[in-house]
């Protein structure tokens, strides 16, 4: 490998248009599905950016609401004047302003497991990868030790422990998801581990750490981001899921697993609106994420090159 600085080695090319980067985003928009999915992941992250100033409601300000207007259907009208677009809860929760901070709550728990457990994960797998021996034979039987347990069982176990709280859905999800990451990121560090930019980074005298984290974990971090991508829903219908059987978030704070746990008692009653609703909003989130993320793999893949 040349080099015209001996004392550096460059193991990236510049972000600069290549032709691999050229033919990914061309499979990216080769698929009218991925296109829409995008825009409709944006769209919704838009909305839960500007929920506050765009929702008629502030949902978890429990004194503003009023018990009287519980169970309203959709296209109710409001005391101000407004309509109930989505009807109201049994609480007399404005269901639109309830989706909205609902998504926030799923957004925000997803998003900073997912980025918790990459980062624990990733460092994990490239030591256990680059040092080898005993400390990568007692690293792999943790992570098979923890793969070996039911992800759901594990995190109502941790959150039965710490009890109710955002900062505590977020941290059984990191205990529950960082093995598979540490699993991706070994397996492709052992592969770039014995390619030359390695060796000539170790043979320039950088120490170990320069090495894994400089030069190493860059190139490794394709495949693993591909799947953080695909796993952010995964985190989010695991989070609804523990919000739903009553473990997850506070009631003051309810995510869309909390919202539709609070409906379906009333289902058979015909008061459809409350668990309907947020349970759209919340497959349209998980498929939108599952699509891009699926596409994302399928751009990536050598073999479909």
């Amino acid at each position: 490998m040349s080099n015209s600085n001996p004392g550096r080695t460059r193991t990236m090319p510049p972000l600069e248009q290549t032709p691999r980067r050229a033919q990914i985003l061309k499979k990216l928009h080769a698929r009218p599905t991925v296109r829409g999915s995008v825009l409709a992941l944006l769209v919704l992250i838009v909305f839960v950016m500007v929920a506050p100033y765009f929702a008629p409601q502030n949902p978890y300000d429990l004194a503003n609401l009023n018990l009287l207007d519980g169970r309203l259907p959709p296209r109710s009208p409001m005391m101000d004047g407004g309509f109930y677009w989505l009807g109201t809860d049994d609480q007399g929760r404005d269901m639109l302003s309830a989706i909205l901070y609902g998504l926030r709550i799923s957004l925000m728990v997803g998003l900073s497991a997912v980025v918790l457990a990459t980062a624990i994960g990733s460092l994990v797998g490239l030591l256990a990868a680059y040092v080898g021996g005993v400390v990568d034979a007692i690293l792999m039987r943790l992570v098979d030790f923890i793969l070996g347990f039911p992800t759901i069982l594990v995190a109502l176990v941790l959150l039965a422990m710490m009890g109710r709280g955002v900062d505590k859905v977020i941290l059984a999800l990191v205990v529950v998801q960082w093995a598979h990451y540490a699993r991706i990121m070994r397996g492709r560090a052992l592969q770039e581990r014995r390619k030359e930019y390695v060796e000539a980074a170790a043979n320039l005298g950088y120490p170990a750490w320069r090495v894994m984290l400089v030069h190493l974990l860059p190139n490794c971090m394709g495949p693993v981001m591909v799947f953080a991508t695909i796993q952010i829903a995964t985190a989010i219908a695991l989070e609804a899921t523990l919000s739903f059987l009553g473990v997850g978030v506070p009631i003051t704070e309810p995510s869309l697993g909390l919202l539709i746990a609070n409906g379906f008692q009333y289902l058979l009653s015909g008061d459809y609106w409350i668990s309907m609703f947020p349970g759209l909003a919340l497959l349209l989130l998980i498929l939108t994420i599952n699509i891009v993320g699926d596409r994302l793999r399928e751009a990536l893949d050598p073999r479909r090159a």
